[in-house]
């Protein structure tokens, strides 16, 4: 386990390149391993979730050649069933509930591993949506080790339901596997679709691809014809909102001024909202054609109230950014943070409670009463990448210095995390920055 320690910074100052994101990364990876042919992803995210991704598509039958740039992939529109291989997916949900439905296109047996965090981490709903497709999945204990086991004979397509209130990655990991049913599908979605960009981000990519999903205005209802193609393309990888969230945040509590290349404002990614945070907390925000700069004083923010219905994963560091707030902030809808990699409301409560946050937290929403007085803390992140380096923005301001252990677990997606920042000023030491 790797320990970092985090030193108060009062001044960021520089240019970086946005990480390249996960959630492109892990579909555009899928969608060339479903075509035929060759294709490349460029400038792919190599953090430990994409490699769970590469894991699941080459367990099927694609091929992949990883080189700095690029990786080139090798698809097929005839899967192979994993067989004996019980497949590791390692943390990473979006790839079980991707891969989930793609395997029941395969003919064969295939068993995908649940760590112990996915084992608390919602399936049935989609279990239960494929079931209606013809499709047989379910759990098992397997030599001791708990998997969810796909009997791969295709997918007969027809009429299903999911929630859109648990994952909107049950219904990307449809969309994914249903152009190749063999018959049309039509999926209502039973409740509002939360995180619906997270699904434009998928239709958008399918799209490159040549498939066709066509979507509700309300996102009620879904219809993909069966029997596509997918065909091979090159697609681009772009920068991550979700992780230069981090990074733009610490720039805003400080009294600093960074730019950020490689985001482009109209990107589908949900989680630009933070960009429309900031500017209502009063922080100096410079949107750029491909790039976003951010100039923070030092001072005290303006309290806001932030529903997290379709930004979840920007709930910790707002948080944070709601600590250094003049005024009460509540984030709300927020209940689906119960089941991320830890129960995240109750870990991004305890953690900053620990530095000295005044939070007070029910089932679905935190309520900050800013400003907070932090001070250094040991940081235990329980093994969730957001919760480490949201307290390790937080310690920027706080006074004296911050433990933040496990810190190793940001490879999950943001490994540049701690050198990034780092390099634009910030006193992090021990580690070896985790690289």
């Amino acid at each position: 386990m790797v320990s970092i320690t985090v030193k108060p910074t009062s001044k960021l100052q520089g240019t970086l390149t946005a990480s390249a994101s996960k959630s492109y990364t892990q579909r555009m990876l899928i969608a060339a391993a479903l075509s035929e042919g060759t294709g490349k992803v460029i400038n792919p995210l190599l953090s430990e979730d994409t490699q769970a991704t590469f894991r699941a598509i080459t367990a099927l039958g694609a091929q992949v050649q990883r080189t700095e740039d690029y990786w080139i992939v090798q698809g097929t529109s005839e899967l192979k069933a994993a067989n004996d291989l019980l497949v590791d997916v390692g943390e990473s949900g979006a790839t079980l509930r991707f891969m989930i439905p793609i395997a029941a296109l395969a003919l064969g047996r295939s068993a995908f591993l649940l760590s112990h965090s996915l084992e608390r981490r919602p399936i049935e709903p989609l279990l239960s949506s494929l079931k209606m497709l013809g499709v047989e999945a379910y759990p098992k204990q397997i030599g001791g080790l708990q998997a969810i086991v796909v009997e791969g004979k295709g997918i007969a397509g027809g009429k299903t339901s999911i929630p859109g209130d648990v994952s909107s990655q049950f219904v990307s990991g449809l969309m994914f596997a249903c152009p190749m049913a063999k018959a049309d599908t039509e999926i209502q979605v039973t409740t509002p679709l939360e995180s619906k960009d997270y699904v434009k981000m998928t239709q958008e990519v399918l799209a490159q691809h040549h498939i066709e999903v066509q979507i509700s205005d309300d996102y009620s209802q879904i219809y993909i014809p069966g029997r596509q193609t997918f065909r091979q393309v090159d697609c681009k990888v772009p920068g991550d909102f979700s992780s230069a969230a981090f990074l733009l945040a610490a720039s805003a509590i400080t009294n600093s001024k960074v730019k950020i290349d490689n985001l482009n404002y109209e990107t589908v990614q949900g989680d630009r909202a933070i960009l429309d945070i900031l500017k209502q907390m009063r922080v100096n925000v410079k949107i750029c054609e491909h790039s976003i700069e951010v100039q923070g004083t030092g001072g005290l923010l303006k309290a806001v109230d932030i529903d997290a219905k379709n930004i979840p994963d920007l709930v910790p560091i707002c948080t944070v950014l709601a600590c250094y707030a003049d005024g009460q902030s509540k984030i709300f809808n927020a209940q689906r943070l119960r089941f991320k990699e830890s129960d995240r409301l109750a870990t991004v409560y305890e953690e900053l409670t620990k530095m000295g946050a005044l939070i007070s937290m029910d089932e679905s929403s935190l309520t900050i009463k800013g400003p907070c007085k932090l001070h250094g803390a040991v940081i235990n992140p329980h093994n969730d990448h957001r919760i480490a380096m949201s307290c390790t923005v937080a310690a920027l301001r706080a006074n004296g210095e911050t433990k933040v252990e496990n810190a190793e677990c940001i490879r999950k997606s943001y490994p540049s995390f701690y050198t990034d920042l780092a390099g634009i000023g910030a006193e992090i030491v021990g580690g070896k920055l985790v690289r």
